[in-house]
């Protein structure tokens, strides 16, 4: 089945046979002033960014999410240069869906977790077993499985905070839906809507962005930004028989426990 260009816009960046990968940034909030101030408008060091080294410590590995496989980021995270949108207010929501931390940040990694899940042709024994819609039936719940890309991004300063107000705003101004551009495959979203975010880390926000336009109805895409001190952790779940069989599905609680527990 041929899925739509909205769908394929981020799907294709960081999914690979049903893979997908977030990048997450992470990082402590800075050490408190501990040098003779002058006074109580002295200003405190400046938050310093982790390095990609730090961060590749602090991101989800294997065997640390239960029930997931945790690995590489299959076909990588694109490059933020080839990933555009026709109004720039709405391009720390399409970055985030194709894996790109939002702002500018020091140093960033990226992991993918996949839920892992029994395929239920397994159980066939042959051709006949699966007949009459079965085959059907049994590809679909074989691709209903979350894949989350996860990338960890640090920075200087202010930054971290400026960058997940980018994505907050973003939400709100582009409710309405925007198109986008990646490696000149080009889609549209037909809206944005702010979700119920996981409470972690000391601010965070949760959207979905959903491409309705075309012949398979909704097909939406989930994500979450959270920030820890000075760093950000983007979560991005893609469900691709989910959202061929209707069913809800939200970015996976799972995997943003197990990498919020790693920045604390």
């Amino acid at each position: 089945m041929k899925r739509s260009s909205g769908v394929r816009l981020c799907a294709t960046a960081a999914v690979s046979a049903l893979s997908l990968a977030l990048l997450t940034g992470c990082g402590d909030g800075g050490s408190k002033d501990s040098g003779d101030a002058k006074g109580s408008d002295a200003a405190k060091p400046a938050a310093k960014a982790l390095s990609a080294a730090e961060l590749k410590k602090l991101i989800i590995a294997k065997g640390e999410v239960p029930g997931y496989e945790v690995g590489p980021v299959e076909g990588g995270v694109p490059d933020r240069g080839k990933v555009t949108s026709d109004d720039a207010k709405c391009r720390p929501v399409l970055q985030a869906f194709t894996g790109i931390a939002p702002g500018e940040p020091a140093a960033h990694t990226s992991r993918m977790a996949t839920e892992d899940k029994k395929d239920p042709t397994d159980d066939a024994t042959s051709l006949d077993d699966l007949a009459d819609g079965k085959f059907e039936d049994a590809i679909n719940k074989s691709m209903d499985l979350d894949v989350t890309v996860v990338t960890l991004a640090s920075y200087d300063g202010d930054g971290a905070e400026q960058a997940l107000k980018s994505v907050s705003d973003a939400v709100k101004a582009c409710a309405g839906g925007f198109s986008g551009e990646q490696d000149g495959e080009k889609g549209t979203f037909t809206k944005v809507a702010e979700e119920k975010s996981s409470g972690t880390g000391d601010a965070s926000v949760a959207f979905t962005a959903t491409n309705d336009a075309g012949k398979d109805g909704a097909l939406p895409l989930h994500a979450e930004v959270v920030r820890h001190g000075n760093t950000l952790a983007t979560y991005t779940t893609i469900n691709i028989g989910a959202m061929m069989s209707k069913k809800a599905y939200t970015v996976s609680a799972p995997v943003v426990k197990a990498q919020a527990a790693k920045l604390k």
